[in-house]
């Protein structure tokens, strides 16, 4: 199941700014073969043996990961923690929904693809499934602020 949060209630932790979270914490983290193939399959880049990145314009240091891609990571490395999915582009976002058990923080839909078996918790309330019971969802919570005035 993807759990995600459409606002952010202080009983909960949250990783709201990915950049700086990744760069002070899950950039410590050893990687394994198949967090370098999810850093290729979104920025293209390669982790070199001395901890730097190689892409296309030449070799840089993993804090030069794009903003997705640090989203993604810390995900990965911090299941417990909610973390923001503001600044994921569509393959960021195909690729989060394709794992188990994570928790995001999402104050608007996205267009992205997502299977017809996924299952997503909305505000630890509201289960639905796949693309058609995400927008959904978010078509009744749009609905919902409009007629509180939100």
């Amino acid at each position: 199941m993807i759990y995600i949060y459409t606002n952010t209630d202080n009983s909960k932790e949250y990783i709201l700014m990915n950049d700086q979270y990744f760069n002070l914490n899950t950039v410590n983290n050893n990687f394994s073969p198949e967090v370098k193939q999810a850093i290729w399959d979104i920025d293209k880049a390669r982790l070199t043996d001395k901890g730097h990145i190689e892409t296309k314009y030449g070799i840089g240091l993993l804090r030069n990961l794009s903003s997705g891609c640090k989203s993604y990571l810390n995900v990965i490395y911090n299941r417990d923690k909610i973390v923001s999915a503001m600044e994921c582009g569509a393959n960021v976002l195909d690729k989060l929904f394709t794992l188990d058990d994570i928790r995001l923080y999402m104050s608007h839909p996205e267009r992205f693809s997502i299977n017809d078996n996924v299952l997503i918790c909305f505000n630890d309330s509201d289960i639905v499934c796949g693309r058609h019971g995400y927008e959904t969802w978010w078509s009744n919570e749009y609905e919902r602020r409009e007629k509180n005035d939100i």
